[in-house]
């Protein structure tokens, strides 16, 4: 994913999911993108508390003000990452060279992909270091695999041969990570 809004939106959908199910989030996209002007982040970074109040009385809506309080303020963030590195994708794809990682053994474990690894406690570090909310290294670790920076889907998976066949590859030993 090169899109800074489709990644905004995938890193908000994971912020907003921590503690709830992934389904979940899925069955409400649609109301998260209309309270959240379709994750425009330049609007989402304006917001006031009128806007918090008339996101937390939308039908349906995840009633968290600590959450939807989180989403504005990663959308000021997400400003400032994208104008230090002129794009919140350039920042987070430095973090593989724009390669795919590919984990050696990850898509052979029989569903037992880690949660998280040390690049996704790098990025969530950093993060956090730049006033992001709701993004420990779980959370970042399935965006990062949202976002296609780690395939970690089974390599008789059709997305498997997409991913590899559309970005460029780098395979990695999980054991032997340093970041």
């Amino acid at each position: 994913m090169h899109d800074d809004r489709k990644m905004f939106e995938h890193l908000m959908l994971e912020c907003m999911q921590c503690g709830l199910s992934w389904d979940l989030m899925l069955k409400k996209r649609e109301i998260f993108r209309s309270c959240f002007d379709g994750f425009d982040y330049d609007k989402i970074a304006a917001y006031d508390d009128a806007d918090v109040q008339r996101i937390l009385d939308t039908e349906d809506m995840i009633k968290s003000p600590r959450k939807i309080a989180a989403v504005i303020n990663n959308a000021k963030c997400f400003q400032k990452v994208r104008e230090e590195f002129g794009s919140f994708c350039n920042y987070m794809w430095s973090y593989s060279d724009n390669k795919v990682i590919l984990y050696n053994g990850h898509s052979k474990l029989g569903g037992k992909i880690p949660v998280s690894n040390g690049l996704s406690k790098t990025i969530s570090k950093d993060l956090k270091k730049r006033g992001f909310k709701y993004v420990g290294e779980v959370t970042t670790y399935s965006h990062l695999q949202a976002c296609g920076i780690i395939n970690d889907h089974d390599e008789t998976c059709p997305c498997f041969s997409k991913i590899n066949a559309e970005n460029e590859t780098v395979n990695k030993r999980r054991d032997k990570e340093v970041y």
